[in-house]
């Protein structure tokens, strides 16, 4: 299924933060969504996840209307995010902090839970296999019972991804997901998305400031500045064009267009 934003705008006390933005990202594809800050990206990823509703356009999951449909309404129909900062519950284990994301998925009931019925008791036994398969499969079973703020910064960054991949999204969103990493794990990250794809078979909804992160694995990107759609291409595309260079570096179209060679 595709997920399709069109003519989607957003405004806050009469600040546009979003106008007129469309786009559609493929099943299985590697989409990103770039531009300077305060470009609008996140306002996006908040209008697809439901957590604002838009002004007008609208956005779409195959045949259903995300716009009618609550966050974790929203989530059981398959799309899940990270967050630009760790939302890590550093009170947990590495594994329990899987099962939070199961359990709000599953939406248990109070009385179940309190009754401990066999049922409730079958069902957590089969979130926690799942979990500790995720985390094999991920390659963080040996620290399953680790503080999850014992990880290293990647790990934890790789730990919030199995956590929204509990879900069993059909669409990730990945919210600056190498925002504080160096260079080598940003190059980790990359295979990282490319895996998380080909091996969960989802469209990865990149949101990055990193482009090298964002050149090396995306199939298609779509630039937004000041709230606006200004280009949408393949990476090659994206770095040629005259209005994304102007955009990031703050000039003229007509000086970015000169001399595009010299900021490659």
């Amino acid at each position: 299924m595709n997920l399709v934003v069109e003519r989607v705008s957003k405004s806050f006390g009469g600040i546009r933060a979003v106008s007129d933005v469309s786009f559609t990202v493929p099943a299985r594809s590697i989409f990103g969504l770039i531009g300077p800050n305060g470009a609008g990206k996140t306002t996006v990823f908040n209008l697809v996840t439901g957590v604002y509703a838009p002004d007008a356009g609208s956005l779409r999951f195959g045949d259903r209307d995300l716009a009618r449909l609550s966050p974790s309404r929203i989530a059981a129909a398959g799309i899940a995010r990270t967050f630009q900062n760790v939302r890590l519950f550093a009170q947990l284990t590495v594994v329990e902090n899987l099962l939070v994301a199961c359990e709000a998925h599953e939406g248990a009931g109070l009385f179940a839970a309190l009754v401990r019925s066999r049922t409730q008791l079958a069902a957590e036994g089969t979130m926690r296999a799942r979990a500790v398969e995720l985390l094999r499969v991920f390659g963080m079973d040996a620290a399953a019972e680790a503080p999850a703020t014992s990880l290293s910064y990647g790990d934890q960054r790789r730990l919030e991804i199995a956590r929204a991949m509990m879900t069993a999204p059909k669409v990730l969103l990945l919210d600056e997901p190498a925002a504080g990493m160096n260079s080598g794990e940003a190059d980790g990250l990359r295979t990282q998305i490319r895996w998380v794809r080909d091996t969960f078979n989802v469209a990865v909804v990149l949101v990055e400031h990193n482009m090298s992160v964002v050149m090396g694995v995306c199939e298609e990107v779509h630039v937004l500045d000041h709230g606006e759609s200004i280009a949408q291409g393949t990476p090659a595309e994206i770095k040629a064009s005259p209005k994304v260079i102007a955009a990031y570096l703050g000039e003229d179209e007509d000086d970015a267009r000169e001399a595009p060679e010299a900021r490659a």
